[in-house]
């Protein structure tokens, strides 16, 4: 029966990482060309609150109960996108000291460890 949970889940996730646009765009945000993204896409948390409100109001007028749910998905989202800008800026700044760390080790190795005298110099 947990087998059983366990690979539900799994194709899930799976499935929700793969076709859910909000996953896929979280996903093209934590690679390194997209880092720079972070914190603009963070805005994008503002449509998904002002969707959450809208299908709020049509349930306090005597909307359908299962707005409810969207409810539920336009904050969830939401946060996603939230927490997404400071965490792309984390990771942007780790990258680019790992990046420059490289550069001081590569221009450490190209370098001569000795002074050469050149033409008298």
């Amino acid at each position: 029966m947990i087998r059983s949970i366990w690979i539900l889940s799994i194709y899930v996730r799976s499935f929700m990482q793969h076709c859910m646009p909000t996953n896929i765009l979280i996903a093209v945000i934590r690679r390194r060309r997209g880092l720079k993204w972070g914190v603009p896409a963070t805005l994008l948390a503002v449509p998904y609150m002002l969707a959450a409100v809208w299908c709020s109001d049509l349930i306090d007028h005597g909307g359908p109960g299962w707005l409810h749910f969207v409810i539920l998905i336009c904050i969830w989202n939401a946060m996603k996108f939230i927490v997404m800008g400071p965490v792309s800026v984390m990771l942007l700044l780790r990258s680019r000291h790992y990046e420059a760390i490289a550069r001081k080790e590569l221009l450490a190795q190209e370098s001569p460890s000795e002074p050469s005298t050149v033409l008298g110099r």
